[in-house]
C-alpha cells in the first residue's frame, strides 16, 4: 500500500513538472515549418536535410524600439515566429524599450515564466498573486538587476527614470503568449456586455461603454 501511494505521489509530481513548460524535444531540433498545413501543438518540423543556419538566427535586438505610442513602450520579440529553430526548445526572449514614464501595461503570459534584466534605466516592476490574496509584489530595478514574473500572473513594468530604459527578458516557452488585461476586458470582439463589466467593476454601464470605445 505504501509503495502504491509513493508511486502515485511521484507520478503526480512528475506530471506537474512535465506539464509546466513546452514539451521536450525528441531529436536534436525541429525547425518550424509554418507553410505546412498540418496543425499540431507547436509547428511541424522542417526537413532536417534542408535546415540552415538562418533557421536559428535573428538580428535586430540592438535596434531601439519605437516608443511613440500611448503606452510609451514597445516589445521586440524573438520567439518561434522570428526564429523557427526555437520550435520545441521551450525558450524565447524579448527586448523592451520604454520612454520616460512609459509602461508595459499589466498583462500575463499564459505559457511562460519570465526573467527580466534591466540594461539601461530604472524600472518599477511588479506582479499580483492569484485569488483570494491578490497581493501586489513590487521592486525598483536598476541597470543589471534581474526580476522574475511567475507563469500566468499579471505583471507590469514602468520606467520611473529620467531617460529611456531598456530591458531584455527570457521566457520559458517558444510561444509564451500575451494577454494584456485592458485589451481583453475592454477590447474583446464582440464586446463583453457592459452590464457584466459594470457589475464586475461595481460602476455604471455607461462608464464601461465609454472605456470600451477607446479600444
Amino acid at each position: 500500500m505504501a509503495a502504491r501511494v509513493f508511486f502515485l505521489t511521484f507520478l503526480a509530481i512528475y506530471s506537474s513538472v512535465a506539464l509546466a513548460s513546452d514539451s521536450s524535444p525528441l531529436q536534436d531540433f525541429c525547425v518550424a515549418n509554418p507553410n505546412n498545413p498540418v496543425k499540431v501543438n507547436g509547428a511541424v518540423c522542417k526537413d532536417p536535410n534542408v535546415v540552415e543556419a538562418k533557421d536559428f538566427f535573428m538580428s535586430g535586438l540592438n535596434v531601439v524600439g519605437d516608443t511613440n505610442n500611448p503606452f510609451g513602450s514597445t516589445v521586440t520579440p524573438a520567439n518561434v515566429v522570428q526564429i523557427p529553430g526555437l520550435n520545441t526548445l521551450g525558450i524565447s526572449m524579448v527586448r523592451i524599450d520604454y520612454a520616460p514614464s512609459g509602461i508595459n501595461a499589466p498583462h500575463t503570459h499564459p505559457r511562460a515564466t519570465e526573467i527580466l534584466t534591466v540594461l539601461e534605466g530604472t524600472l518599477l516592476v511588479g506582479f499580483v498573486t492569484s485569488n483570494p490574496e491578490n497581493r501586489l509584489i513590487t521592486k525598483t530595478l536598476n541597470k543589471g538587476d534581474v526580476f522574475v514574473f511567475p507563469i500566468g500572473l499579471v505583471h507590469f513594468q514602468q520606467n520611473i527614470g529620467y531617460g529611456p530604459a531598456v530591458a531584455i527578458a527570457a521566457l520559458s516557452s517558444q510561444n509564451p503568449g500575451v494577454i494584456t488585461i485592458a485589451n481583453v476586458i475592454f477590447g474583446s470582439k464582440p464586446d463583453i456586455p457592459t452590464n457584466i463589466l459594470a457589475k464586475a467593476f461595481q460602476t455604471d454601464p455607461t462608464i464601461m461603454a465609454k472605456i470600451q470605445s477607446k479600444f
